[in-house]
């Protein structure tokens, strides 16, 4: 089968002739811009230039997905938040959160036209029309509790979270129906999945009992609104305690951080008789970045293998300084081992 048929194959549970091997959140490596003339900052603003790094996972990597855009900022950009730039090295993050938990949210009129909500879509069209029939091309859009985090500002959003929950419903809501709006377009751009990322629902930046009244919802309406798509939750973190939650929300995988376990994640998933493919296996920071040569990646892509990965992909963003052979190594580890 062809990279696109696995990977489908794999978010569905279903037969594949190897283990996948992809990434759910951003791909670009600064070998990789050299290799295929597209840098950053050009890649995040211009559709054909952000198209081509995308097409690097593909092209350079072998992974089976590709994914647009780099950063978890389209969304917030669109709603009216001021960037901060990420320049050649970097992506663009948010430097001014400009609302206050009384202010009204902002108008979603004319969203999908505002910011780079066309740039993106554009871009995922151009690598479905290049490359689709060879690998699946993923859509990233943001969750509506990290949305609302990125309006608010964290303080904001947590003093409302633990004091006046009621309040941040307008948010929420604000954030959902921009998640659908954008996730919509790319659908229609001929996205064959949707990467939602939701970092700030971390158990790092939130308990359990906030995710479950208050993101977990949110997430389950957005999913719910874009459809049959497959879509891939990411969450940082040790997930374990939201796992019951995260599978209420109707995904059809989770990206899961390495610190996670992984067996009482399997263990409720086929509690909740869902079928969920877990998505990971690979430190993104301290293996794939810092470890020397490709044989470190191969020992975690194998003990993850073993302990019930069921696609391997790094842990979170791959580090643009990481080197091509490592996150070959992936796919080399994955072509190595014999199925389960």
């Amino acid at each position: 089968m062809n990279k696109k048929e696995r990977f489908l194959n794999a978010l569905r549970g279903e037969e594949t002739d190897r283990i996948s091997v992809f990434c759910a959140n951003q791909t670009a490596t600064y070998e990789q811009m050299k290799a295929l003339d597209a840098f950053w900052p050009e890649a995040h603003f211009k559709a054909g230039v952000m198209a081509r790094l995308a097409a690097g996972a593909h092209s350079l990597l072998g992974f089976d997905a590709v994914r647009v855009p780099f950063c978890q900022t389209i969304e917030s950009e669109a709603l009216g938040c001021t960037l901060k730039d990420g320049g050649t090295d970097g992506v663009p993050s948010i430097s001014v959160h400009p609302f206050s938990i009384n202010d009204a949210p902002p108008d979603l009129a004319g969203f999908v036209d505002k910011g780079r909500i066309r740039t993106v879509a554009k871009a995922l069209s151009i690598l479905k029309e290049e490359i689709g029939e060879e690998v699946a091309v993923l859509g990233g859009i943001v969750g509506p509790f990290s949305i609302a985090t990125n309006l608010l500002g964290l303080m904001d959003l947590m003093m409302a979270a633990a004091m006046e929950p009621e309040k941040l419903t307008p948010w929420l809501e604000a954030g959902r129906k921009a998640g659908e709006l954008y996730g919509k377009e790319l659908i229609a751009a001929g996205a064959d999945g949707i990467v939602i990322e939701d970092m700030m629902s971390s158990m790092d930046m939130i308990s359990p009992q906030i995710y479950h009244d208050i993101s977990g919802p949110a997430m389950k309406m957005l999913v719910s609104d874009l459809g049959d798509i497959p879509t891939i939750l990411h969450i940082c973190g040790k997930v374990n305690p939201l796992i019951e939650d995260m599978i209420d929300t109707g995904v059809s995988a989770f990206s899961v951080d390495t610190n996670v376990n992984v067996a009482d994640i399997q263990s409720k998933i086929a509690a909740s008789g869902r079928s969920v493919a877990v998505v990971g296996g690979i430190d993104a920071v301290n293996t794939l970045f810092y470890a020397k040569g490709p044989e470190p990646v191969k020992a975690e892509g194998e003990k993850s293998l073993r302990a019930g990965y069921d696609l391997l992909a790094p842990s979170c963003s791959i580090p643009p300084a990481t080197p091509l052979e490592k996150l070959k190594a992936m796919v080399e580890i994955a072509v190595e081992l014999p199925l389960r």
